[in-house]
C-alpha cells in the first residue's frame, strides 16, 4: 500500500447502539405459591458506542472498512425479577484529534484530544421495567411491562485533525518538506512539483536542554483551497489545531507580500479563528541572497509579523528558527 493510502484522515461509518431489552411480564407460580406476585425483571441496557483515544495511532486506516458499527441489544428480564444482561459496548481506538460528526447537522458530537480518554458517542437504550416495578396497593397483578428504549443510529463522520504545536503553511514547492526533514527525524517525500505532500507529515524538533515540540509539514495550500481547488479542506482541516503557524515563502518568489497575503487569505476564508493564532515568515531558500536583496524582501514583508531569512541546505538560520518558534510556544497567555 502506497504512503498516500496509509493515511487516512476522514471515515465515513453507519453506526448504532444497541436497543435496551424488554422488560418482563410474569408472576411468581411454583408447587407453594399458586398466585404470586409480579416477579418480572427489567430489560439489560442497550451496548454503547465508545470513542477512545490512543496515542499510538495517526491515522484512521484500522477503521478504513468499518463501514457498520453496530452495538448488541440488551437482553430481555425475566422471572424471579432477573434483570436482562447488558449489550456488550463497542470500544473503537481513535487517534488523539478525531472529531465525531453527525452526517446530517453536522454537529460535533465528540472530540478525542487525550490518551485514554474514553467517551460514550452512541447511548444504549435503557432496558424496560418489568412488572414488578408497577405493583401498587391498588393493583397488585399489574399486566403490563416497559419495551425497552431504542438506540441511537445514524450516518457518522471521524475526521483527524492532525495534533502538532506548530504548521507549515506555504504554496507548494516553498521547501516545507525540505525543511522538515533537516530540523526533525521525519523522511518526507521531496520532489520538485507541486502537491508532494499529499498527507500531513508529522516530526519531533529536538531543541536545547532535552526540550522538543511538535511540527506538521500539511499539504501545500494554493488560491482557492478555502473553496476546495487543490487539496482543499483536506488540508486546511490539519491546520486549526497548529497553535503556531510559520509560514515559508521561498527567497525566489515573484512577489514575497502578496503571496503571504495569499495565504492567509485562505485560512481566513476557511475560518476566521485561524487569524487569532501566532504568525511567523521564514522566507526559504535565502543562501541565494545578499544583504541587499534581503534588506529589499524584509521591506516586502509585512510589519509585526517576526520574520527570518532561512536555508535549510546550507542550514543557515536554523538555530535562530528553532528559538523563536520555542519563544512564542512558550510565552505567557
Amino acid at each position: 500500500m502506497s504512503e498516500r493510502n496509509n493515511f487516512i484522515d476522514y471515515i465515513r461509518i453507519f453506526a448504532r447502539s444497541g436497543h435496551g431489552g424488554q422488560g418482563a411480564t410474569h408472576f411468581m407460580r411454583n408447587k407453594l405459591t399458586a398466585m404470586g406476585g409480579p416477579d418480572g425483571g427489567d430489560g439489560g441496557r442497550g451496548g454503547h458506542i465508545i470513542l477512545r483515544g490512543n496515542s499510538n495511532l495517526w491515522t484512521l486506516l484500522h477503521l478504513r472498512y468499518f463501514k457498520n458499527v453496530l452495538a448488541e441489544n440488551g437482553e430481555n428480564g425475566s422471572k424471579n425479577n432477573c434483570t436482562g444482561r447488558d449489550g456488550k459496548d463497542i470500544i473503537i481506538d481513535v487517534p488523539l484529534g478525531t472529531v465525531a460528526r453527525d452526517e446530517e447537522s453536522g454537529k460535533i458530537e465528540v472530540e478525542i484530544l487525550e490518551d485514554g480518554q474514553e467517551v460514550i458517542w452512541l447511548k444504549g437504550g435503557r432496558g424496560g421495567l418489568g412488572n414488578s416495578n408497577f405493583a401498587t396497593p391498588t393493583n397488585q397483578v399489574p399486566e403490563h411491562s416497559q419495551p425497552g428504549e431504542e438506540g441511537v443510529e445514524g450516518w457518522k463522520n471521524l475526521e483527524l485533525k492532525v495534533l502538532a504545536d506548530v504548521g507549515l503553511v506555504g504554496f507548494p514547492n516553498a521547501g516545507k518538506s525540505t525543511l522538515l526533514s533537516v530540523i526533525t527525524a521525519a523522511k518526507p517525500k521531496i520532489a520538485n512539483y507541486a502537491f508532494t505532500t499529499l498527507i500531513p507529515q508529522l516530526g519531533m524538533v529536538a531543541y536545547r536542554d532535552s526540550k522538543s515540540f511538535c511540527i506538521a509539514d500539511l499539504p501545500g495550500i494554493i488560491e482557492g483551497a478555502a473553496e476546495g481547488k487543490g487539496l482543499g479542506h483536506r488540508f486546511l482541516r490539519h491546520i486549526e489545531r497548529n497553535s503556531v503557524l510559520l509560514f515559508l515563502i521561498p527567497a525566489d518568489s515573484n512577489d514575497h507580500k502578496k503571496e503571504f497575503e495569499i495565504l492567509r487569505n485562505e485560512l481566513k476564508e476557511y475560518n476566521p479563528e485561524m487569524l487569532q493564532k501566532d504568525f511567523i515568515i521564514a522566507v526559504s531558500k535565502s543562501d541565494m541572497l545578499d544583504d541587499e536583496l534581503k534588506e529589499a524582501i524584509a521591506k516586502e514583508l509585512p510589519e509585526g509579523i517576526p520574520h527570518l531569512f532561512i536555508s535549510s541546505v546550507t542550514n543557515k538560520g536554523l538555530t535562530e528558527l528553532k528559538d523563536v518558534l520555542w519563544e512564542t510556544l512558550n510565552k505567557p497567555a
